[in-house]
């Protein structure tokens, strides 16, 4: 306990009602509520779209906003958070969140679409994402608790979307897809008061690590000069792609070839739920397997089970075993791809360093739903980006086996 006392204390003096367990069950419900919203917004496509008469295109161009947004702001939350403290960013994403939502609500044309579920909600995931609270993580626990506390916050952000698929297709079902929103967007701002938990101190305290007194731009110099970060970043890119994809879109593939809405909603829980099983399991293996080897083995096992799945008849059945495979693998990247953040840099820049690998995670989001909404309303058929996303898992298997785990080797320590 005293360990976990002394890291907390530089967040403040009076602080001590946060121990360990409290800090990370906050951090969990924060995952959880930031998480679950967003893996609905595929359901939300056809009826909005037949409300508006809207093309798949438009909604995708809307929540490929989101994605992008949702990375390009990471670097600038992680840097702000790493500066100042995780709590104010935290805050405002969740403002940013549940304004998102309500604008979302009342949007009418495709640019209001893009305003709120594209910029707002992308800028509040930036915030308030299991993203901070990774990075809350690092710097709050002692290192032989992180790789396990990186693993539930992971399972907690696939928790919630276990219980806001099914939660959420029923909301749409009973009271349409305004009050869903709205009741969604009142579920966000639960994230302001267990934010307190979370709170970092800034990187002026004085009992900061002289190892630590780095500046930002040599920070991002060093990583970028690194090569097994520059693989790690390229290899994230994969993961952003395949997952936004299958998120948006399966929904609608599903309900294309004659299976119920319904069942798309317990594909994407089954997502979920399976996601927390192998977050905890990476959690916890990346302390005895080269976590290079585990990255290397997810990807392949996705691309797998992308080919098996769109290979043979689309049934019940086979969509919700191909939700309890991907959901194995969905989420279970990033205590490996975090963890080697922290090993490589340590954690003074870690939630920035983290958020520049989240950019290229985003950019493949981005690719994933926007040329998935595009490919579907010029071919009638998203076949060609599902062998996009097997070819990228592949080559992101390949890319993860050179990696050098091993913290990077400073000759001297530059000032703050």
């Amino acid at each position: 306990m005293s360990t976990f006392a002394a890291d907390l204390r530089p967040a403040s003096a009076l602080s001590t009602w946060r121990t360990p367990l409290v800090v990370i069950a906050c951090g969990c419900a924060i995952a959880l509520l930031s998480f679950g919203p967003r893996s609905t917004f595929g359901f939300f496509i056809q009826p909005m779209s037949r409300e508006f008469a809207w093309g798949r295109d438009v909604f995708g161009l809307a929540l490929a906003l989101q994605n992008l947004l949702w990375g390009l702001g990471q670097p600038l939350a992680g840097a702000i958070a790493d500066r100042f403290g995780s709590l104010r960013v935290i805050l405002v994403g969740a403002l940013l969140y549940a304004g998102g939502l309500v604008m979302m609500r009342y949007a009418s044309t495709p640019l209001s679409l893009d305003l709120g579920a594209g910029v707002l909600i992308g800028f509040g995931l930036s915030g308030c994402s299991f993203n901070l609270v990774l990075s809350a993580f690092s710097k709050l626990l002692p290192p032989e608790q992180r790789g396990v506390a990186l693993g539930a916050g992971t399972a907690a952000g696939s928790f919630g979307q276990f219980l806001f698929a099914p939660f959420g297709v029923a909301m749409l079902d009973n009271f349409g897809w305004q009050t869903a929103l709205m009741v969604f967007a009142g579920l966000m701002l639960l994230i302001v008061p267990l934010s307190l938990a979370l709170r970092t101190p800034p990187s002026t305290s004085a009992d900061a690590a002289v190892a630590d007194h780095q500046s930002f731009t040599t920070a991002l110099t060093e990583a970028f000069g690194h090569r097994s970060y520059v693989l790690l970043v390229l290899g994230f890119f994969t993961c952003g792609f395949q997952l936004a994809f299958i998120t948006v879109h399966l929904p609608a593939y599903l309900v294309d070839r004659g299976i119920p809405a319904s069942t798309g909603g317990w594909v994407i829980a089954a997502i979920g739920l399976f996601n927390i099983i192998g977050s905890l399991s990476v959690g916890w293996l990346q302390n005895y397997v080269p976590k290079r080897y585990i990255l290397s083995i997810i990807y392949f096992t996705r691309a797998l089970s992308i080919v098996a799945f769109i290979s043979f008849p689309v049934t019940t059945l086979s969509a919700i075993a191909f939700g309890a495979v991907s959901g194995l693998t969905w989420l279970s990247t990033v205590p490996p791809t975090s963890a080697l953040v922290a090993l490589m840099f340590g954690t003074r820049w870690f939630a920035t360093l983290y958020g520049f690998a989240f950019v290229s995670h985003q950019v493949g989001g981005f690719l994933g739903v926007w040329l998935g909404g595009i490919v579907f309303e010029k071919f009638g058929s998203y076949t060609s980006i599902w062998w996009l996303a097997v070819l990228f898992g592949v080559l992101s298997a390949l890319i993860n086996l050179p990696i050098v785990e091993a913290p990077v080797r400073r000759v001297v320590a530059q000032p703050a």
